[in-house]
C-alpha cells in the first residue's frame, strides 16, 4: 500500500471519529408548543437542527392543553406558551426552572377573510350577512381571550354573540375560515403573514392584552444540554429573524 494510499485512510477514519463524536453529542428535545406558534416553530425546528446537529420534536395544541398535559407528567423539556401565565405557573408548581423563563415573542391578532375586499377595517364587523366569526377558545387559548378582548372594546360582543364559533386552538379557528366554515375569524397574524390571499385587518395592540408568550425550561426535561441549546437558539439571531417573517414581535 503506497504513503498516500495509507495518508488517505487515515484521514478518512479521522473524519469518521469527528463525525461519530459529534453523533454522540446530539442531544433531541421535546417542545411542547401553542398552536399559533406552529410554522415559526417547524421552521426555527430546522435551522436550529442544522446549526446544532441536536433534534427539536414538537407538539402543537393550545396553551391549556398543554399545561394541563405537563402537570399530568408528560414527558417534555420546554414549554413555549402563548401566554405567560401557564409558564409562571409551571414555575410556581414546582415544574419549571425560574432561572430560565423568558418571553420568546409577543402575538398580534389579524381580523381575517379568505374573501378578497371583505375585510377592510373594524368597519367590516358592522356589516350585513357576515355569517360567522370564529375565534379561539377564550377559556384555553391566550388568543381567543385577546379576541374577547377586541370584540367587548370594538362593541361587538353582543352582536356576534350568536354567531361566534370557537377552536379549541387557534389553528383549528383559522381552519374554520380557511375552509369556509366561518366566514371571518379572528387569527393570529402568523397564520396570515405567509401570504396575500384572502383581506385582513391587523388589530391594533391597544384593543387587547399583550400576548406576550413565554418560554420555560421545565425540570423534567431528559436531555438538558440540548433544551439549553434550544433556549438559547430561541434568542439568537436566526430566530429572531423567522419570528420577524412570521409577524411576531420579538420577547425583548
Amino acid at each position: 500500500m503506497s504513503t498516500l494510499s495509507r495518508l488517505a485512510q487515515v484521514l478518512l477514519l479521522a473524519l469518521l471519529l469527528v463525525a461519530a463524536a459529534a453523533a454522540a453529542r446530539a442531544g433531541e428535545v421535546r417542545v411542547a408548543v401553542a398552536a399559533n406558534f406552529t410554522d415559526a416553530a417547524k421552521e426555527i425546528g430546522a435551522a436550529f437542527d442544522t446549526a446544532t446537529g441536536h433534534h427539536a420534536v414538537f407538539s402543537f395544541a393550545s396553551t391549556g392543553q398543554l399545561f394541563a398535559q405537563i402537570t399530568g407528567g408528560a414527558p417534555f423539556d420546554i414549554f413555549l406558551a402563548a401566554d405567560r401565565t401557564r409558564p409562571q405557573r409551571a414555575v410556581a408548581e414546582g415544574l419549571g426552572d425560574p432561572d430560565h423563563l423568558f418571553t420568546y415573542a409577543k402575538g398580534r391578532l389579524a381580523l381575517y377573510s379568505r374573501e378578497t375586499g371583505l375585510v377592510t377595517g373594524p368597519e367590516t364587523l358592522d356589516g350585513d350577512g357576515l355569517g360567522r366569526l370564529a375565534i379561539a377558545n377564550p377559556q384555553t387559548a391566550p388568543y381567543g381571550a385577546a379576541a374577547m378582548q377586541v370584540l367587548t372594546h370594538l362593541g361587538k360582543r353582543d352582536r356576534f354573540a350568536e354567531d361566534l364559533v370557537q377552536g379549541a386552538n387557534i389553528a383549528q379557528t383559522y381552519q374554520f375560515v380557511a375552509t369556509g366554515n366561518a366566514r371571518l375569524g379572528l387569527v393570529a397574524a402568523s397564520q396570515v403573514a405567509g401570504h396575500d390571499d384572502g383581506s385582513r385587518w391587523m388589530v391594533p395592540d391597544h384593543l387587547h392584552d399583550p400576548i406576550a408568550q413565554d418560554a420555560v425550561l421545565l425540570k423534567s426535561a431528559a436531555d438538558r444540554d440540548a433544551a439549553l441549546a434550544f433556549m438559547a437558539f430561541l434568542k439568537g439571531p436566526q430566530a429572531l429573524a423567522i419570528l420577524d417573517k412570521y409577524g411576531y414581535a420579538p420577547g425583548g
